[in-house]
């Protein structure tokens, strides 16, 4: 039985990570969501390990974005002086509630289901958002920078709670902020900086006990190979077509979750 359901968590990380690969929808959109409705994985438990796994993976996306020189580290820096903080904050509010309490999963599963249809909103409009950014007044990198660090804060609590929001959303507001960087600056950013947000998040969730590394291996055996397909195909994708079903998929999922 333990076998069997390795074996299937490890057939979802590699559908999440093939996914990634292809679309660039971030992984504990798609993660988060499958864990908690299609294995019954408490939603304290899939958040942490979720946050771990997202780490893992985006440490090594972070270090190629690094070599490419598609990593604005001042933005980065900016980003982590609030996120990291209020990820922090969050954790020892979270764990002041008691990981076990009805009301804390409550808190979790409901924020989860807000920001996967966010998520799913950003995904779909991105590229309009990121025209109309452009096409008005742009703040200069000083105004920007009050901003940003905001941001920051707001992803990392959010990100804290639910392990989503540092993707797809991170990258929306971004590019609203920033509409003269280039879209891989803003998207190797946005990875690099969502790695000591996750590390400093997973890290907590496994000090109050909220992560199972049996899982964690498991997806992460199944999405590092599948990452690699997903983005080998990525240029022949319709993109068009993939990205209204995905987000469809994370409405249909978030609404599941407000809806329990």
């Amino acid at each position: 039985m333990f076998a069997h359901f390795d074996l299937l968590h490890g057939v979802a990380g590699l559908f999440v990570g093939f996914l990634v690969g292809l679309t660039g929808v971030g992984g504990g959109s798609l993660m988060t969501p499958i864990l908690v409705l299609l294995f019954g994985v408490a939603p304290a438990t899939a958040v942490g390990t979720d946050l771990l796994f997202a780490a893992v993976t985006k440490t090594a996306g972070s270090a190629i974005h690094g070599k490419r020189k598609t990593v604005d580290w001042h933005i980065m820096r900016r980003l982590a002086a609030g996120s990291v903080p209020a990820a922090i904050v969050t954790l020892i509010l979270i764990s002041y509630l008691g990981k076990l309490s009805q009301d804390t999963s409550r808190i979790m599963v409901t924020c989860l289901g807000v920001m996967l249809i966010l998520t799913a909103l950003a995904t779909l409009f991105q590229k309009q958002l990121a025209v109309f950014a452009k096409q008005h007044e742009r703040l200069d990198d000083r105004e920007a920078r009050v901003p940003t660090v905001v941001l920051g804060a707001v992803l990392g609590t959010l990100v804290t709670i639910s392990s989503v929001g540092a993707g797809a959303i991170g990258v929306t507001a971004l590019l609203m902020l920033y509409p003269a960087l280039r879209v891989s600056k803003i998207v190797g950013t946005d990875i690099a900086h969502a790695v000591p947000l996750t590390l400093v998040a997973g890290f907590g969730h496994w000090i109050v006990g909220s992560v199972d590394f049996g899982l964690l291996a498991s997806l992460l055996i199944g999405s590092l190979p599948g990452a690699v397909i997903g983005s080998m195909l990525s240029t022949r994708s319709p993109d068009h077509v993939l990205r209204p079903a995905l987000a469809a998929v994370l409405i249909f999922s978030g609404i599941k979750l407000l809806s329990q």
